[in-house]
């Protein structure tokens, strides 16, 4: 199975890295006769549009900065799904679970991959979330959703760097995507071809306070930082809107045999790889290619 990515972050290479049979594009793409290109120059099986706009240092960059978020969260992927469409190439975009703010509905609170989503300010959610919205349309058109990937290769993308750095970190419970998992999933629903919409996450949840203390545990005994709310985040400056917060049930995923590990067992088994790398001072620049 030879995979087309397209976009140059973090996930992309990771995922590069890890499959022998892909190809990685980092190609700027205007139009869909941009795209055309790419799939009659490496004749893919699949796609993965890993590309996308996060903003740095954060997502508050995209509150100044709509436009640009517009055009690569929302246009760059219908873009990319007109020319799979016109190819018959299925394509895997990735999503994200930021589209939820608190509780679900549901009684156990969790999301289900067909809720709608309530992204009623962010600018960054809103983009991605009107991005599901179309490509939910389409046959041979998979969405997975991550949220809050955590990684054992240190990295300034990595959840566990960003909570060891925060000299403030907000005490909240989510859901979260082990990313040696993510990349295991996003290949088995490339296989299968699997349309929809699936819900990439750890089943279980994950308190910030936790990964911290994993941390200081394996890492860095004398880390410490001080915990406020979710609503001290503005309050205090820190953050111009209130962050996502949520749990996500992977129904999706089991229906099709796909199944990640609990995240708690994923949790530890990645922290302590994580310590190791840091041990012998490797991080994202020295491992993944570029």
């Amino acid at each position: 199975m030879l995979i087309l990515i397209i976009g140059g972050g973090y996930i992309g290479h990771r995922c590069h890295d890890a499959w022998v049979e892909s190809v990685i594009s980092t190609d700027r793409i205007n139009s869909k006769e941009d795209v055309l290109k790419l799939l009659d120059e490496h004749k893919p099986d699949v796609v993965l549009n890993a590309a996308g706009v996060r903003g740095k240092p954060n997502v508050d960059w995209c509150e100044t900065h709509q436009l640009e978020t517009i055009l690569g969260n929302t246009k760059l992927p219908i873009t990319i799904a007109e020319a799979c469409q016109e190819r018959n190439v299925y394509l895997l975009h990735i999503g994200s679970g930021c589209i939820f703010y608190g509780d679900s509905p549901h009684q156990d609170k969790k999301w289900r991959e067909n809720d709608m989503g309530n992204p009623t300010e962010v600018t960054y959610s809103r983009t991605k979330w009107a991005t599901d919205l179309v490509l939910s349309t389409l046959p041979n058109v998979g969405i997975g959703r991550i949220r809050m990937p955590i990684d054992y290769i240190p990295s300034t993308n990595n959840m566990i760097d960003k909570l060891s750095t925060f000299p403030k970190v907000i005490d909240v419970e989510n859901s979260v995507t082990i990313v040696d998992d993510m990349v295991n999933v996003f290949y088995q629903l490339m296989e299968k071809k699997a349309s929809g919409i699936f819900h990439v996450t750890n089943p279980g949840t994950l308190k910030h306070r936790e990964i911290v203390a994993l941390y200081e545990e394996m890492v860095d005994p004398n880390h410490k930082n001080e915990w406020i709310t979710n609503d001290d985040l503005v309050k205090q400056g820190l953050a111009t809107k209130g962050r996502s917060n949520n749990f996500l049930a992977s129904e999706n995923l089991a229906k099709i045999g796909i199944n990640m590990r609990e995240v708690h067992e994923a949790m530890r088994d990645t922290m302590t790889k994580y310590a190791e790398l840091k041990k012998r001072g490797e991080s994202s620049d020295k491992i993944l290619t570029c």
